[in-house]
């Protein structure tokens, strides 16, 4: 039996690396010389492409053979999925391999944003502590947590601030009567009530500036941002201007509107703390994500459907 044809589009840990090489006839579109040559080599014949994002309707145009796309990550925003589903394209991504080393992350975000950790650090660096004390800094007490976008990261990030005694509230497109934590009808009602707002909505062209300069304004001068979701989903030069202006106190920030590019205002600014996007970036996270999205292409050509398909993917179980 022949080995399914599958192109990599970025990256991917090694272990699962290997164990789909072992299967599959594996094409390496970043490693190729000539990415145009080998595209119109093995494109015709390609079932299945695997990586971060990176799949354009472009890209899935070239691929005739292509059945399914499983892509590297919760967020798929990186995957024109409309283009997939016109073709009956199945897109899967890994859920809940990532929950808790994003939670994790963000709390570490948040803690080191409000408590001015890395200034703190760089102030002891130069020498600063030996002419007198480091200046004091908020704190999480009495602190109201909003919760932009509940779903299975959101849920993890709220039980953690929760178990760190602080309150929290939260707004999704819907409500959910299973959540017992307050819901606010809107991104500015939700900035309103609460005194750090933390965005974990997904990226795509829905929420594309969902935290603009009415949100930074109804969040406050004593606001904290935190953003582990998508730079897409914050208005960054609204933010920009809210930071320098003093319309909020600070931002935590592990995505940006144009990844790896960061804005030199931000990078200048003493009141933010910046991330290279490394909310699931662990040895163990990343093995685990790589493997899901094996265990997807491998489930896929063995017949049995794909295992975590996105809600907008052609598959449905029967």
């Amino acid at each position: 039996m022949s080995r399914p044809d599958v192109l990599l589009v970025s990256p991917m840990m090694p272990a699962p690396l290997q164990a789909l090489q072992q299967r599959c006839q594996v094409h390496d579109l970043r490693a190729a010389a000539d990415a145009e040559a080998l595209l119109a080599e093995v494109g015709p014949r390609v079932r299945g492409v695997a990586g971060f994002g990176g799949v354009s309707a472009g890209l899935i145009g070239r691929l005739p053979a292509l059945e399914i796309i499983a892509n590297i990550g919760v967020g798929y925003d990186g995957v024109d999925v409309a283009a997939a589903a016109a073709r009956n394209v199945v897109v899967t991504n890994t859920p809940d391999v990532l929950t808790d080393e994003v939670a994790d992350l963000t709390l570490g975000l948040l803690i080191a944003t409000v408590r001015r950790i890395p200034q703190a650090d760089r102030f002891l660096r130069e020498g600063k502590w030996l002419q007198g004390a480091f200046p004091l800094s908020a704190s999480l007490r009495g602190k109201t947590v909003g919760i932009l976008g509940l779903g299975r990261i959101g849920e993890a990030i709220a039980a953690r601030c929760e178990a760190f005694g602080l309150t929290i509230e939260w707004h999704s497109r819907r409500q959910r009567p299973d959540i017992a934590w307050r819901w606010r009808e809107s991104p500015v009602a939700l900035a309103q009530a609460c005194d750090i707002l933390i965005v974990v909505a997904p990226g795509g062209e829905g929420t594309r500036n969902l935290v603009n300069a009415d949100v930074l304004s109804a969040l406050g001068p004593q606001g904290v941002l935190i953003n582990v979701a998508r730079g897409s989903v914050v208005d960054e030069p609204a933010l920009v201007g809210a930071l320098r202006d003093g319309t909020i106190a600070a931002a935590g920030l592990d995505v940006f509107a144009d990844e790896p590019r960061v804005p030199d205002a931000l990078v200048a600014m003493d009141n933010v703390v910046l991330l290279p996007h490394v909310g699931s970036a662990s040895v163990d996270t990343r093995n685990a994500m790589s493997q899901l999205v094996v265990d997807n292409l491998f489930s896929w050509f063995d017949g049995a459907g794909p295992l975590t398909p996105v809600p907008e993917t052609p598959w449905r179980r029967a």
